[in-house]
């Protein structure tokens, strides 16, 4: 019997040392032209599938023809794209820990920047116009932390030296986390609130236009969790009346359409999903594949094993 045949979206080399007991093939995006994907003919000897970055719910078009299949390992930290597409006993596994570092610094980049309204100067460095003016601080704000896992964990601890109190909100309570259910007391209170929770049937439009008119003037709402938890519409409306500031890295619909009234929402800024992008992701990505794949070469359990149906 032939060694699992494992498809990769990089060069193994990338890796280093890779366990031995393994075949590996190069599947990466070049594979996904426009309108087809190209399946090379040992699809249905793929054991372990590692699909290319970033590319949509096209990166699941080829489970359907890999028999052998165990395992789906995803460089991403949410798992929605995948619902609808692993086959009954397929193991799936998220991207835990490859994004903790670059999503964190991008939160606070977010925030720093729609505080000291840089989005503003940049503007005005444009158009060669000196303009000085008094801006919020993030020194001494409250930061609600929406979807306390490993990368709200990260954007606390970068948070907490700017002198902020952070409170974090998980779906359910346990010691030091608020639950779910006390954001309608939590929401009124916050001069930041960061969302990071990924994307359920429970999370869906969790941001609406009730959650956003709790908010207290002036606060700052930043998503760099799924588009979907926010209601765009909701969002435009509550933008509209300048009475709140928003800065998001993801939108419900990706690309954003050059029409969305988002664009020119005032107060908001907008960066194209690039919370992952960044030259700390591929050394983490790179360490998490490794561990998962020696893991899997031994039999041993896996790690980042998500539960429910998908």
């Amino acid at each position: 019997m032939s060694d699992p045949l494992v498809w990769l979206p990089f060069d193994p080399t990338e890796l280093g040392e890779v366990p031995r007991g393994l075949r590996f093939e190069l599947f990466d995006h070049t594979r996904f032209a426009a309108s087809h994907v190209e399946v090379p003919e040992s699809v249905g000897e793929v054991a372990f599938y590692l699909p290319p970055y970033m590319l949509g719910s096209r990166i699941f078009d080829v489970v359907s023809q890999m028999k052998s299949l165990q395992v789906v390992q995803l460089l991403t930290a949410g798992v929605d794209a995948a619902r609808g597409h692993i086959p009954e006993g397929v193991t799936l596994c998220n991207g835990r820990g490859i994004h903790d570092t670059s999503t964190a610094e991008l939160a606070v980049t977010l925030i720093l920047s729609s505080l000291r309204g840089i989005p503003g100067h940049v503007r005005h460095q444009d158009e060669h116009a000196w303009r000085p003016g008094w801006f919020p601080s993030l020194a001494d704000k409250r930061v609600l932390i929406v979807g306390y896992g490993a990368i709200g964990r990260a954007i606390e601890a970068r948070l907490l030296p700017f002198e902020t109190e952070v409170v974090g909100v998980a779906r359910t309570a346990r010691d030091g986390v608020h639950g779910f259910d006390e954001l309608d007391v939590l929401v009124p209170e916050a001069d930041v609130i960061v969302l990071v929770t990924p994307l359920t049937d429970e999370t869906r439009g969790l941001v609406d236009s009730e959650f956003l008119g709790r908010m207290k003037d002036g606060a700052l709402l930043v998503n760099v969790a799924r588009g979907g938890v926010v209601a765009t519409d909701d969002l435009v409306a509550e933008l509209a009346t300048e009475r709140i500031h928003a800065a998001i890295d993801v939108a419900e619909t990706e690309p954003l359409p050059a029409d969305s009234p988002l664009w020119s929402s005032p107060n908001l800024l907008i960066t194209p999903h690039v919370g992952g992008a960044s030259s700390a992701m591929w050394p983490r990505a790179y360490r998490v594949v490794r561990e998962q794949l020696e893991r899997f070469a031994a039999g041993e359990p896996l790690a980042n094993v998500m539960s429910g149906d998908y």
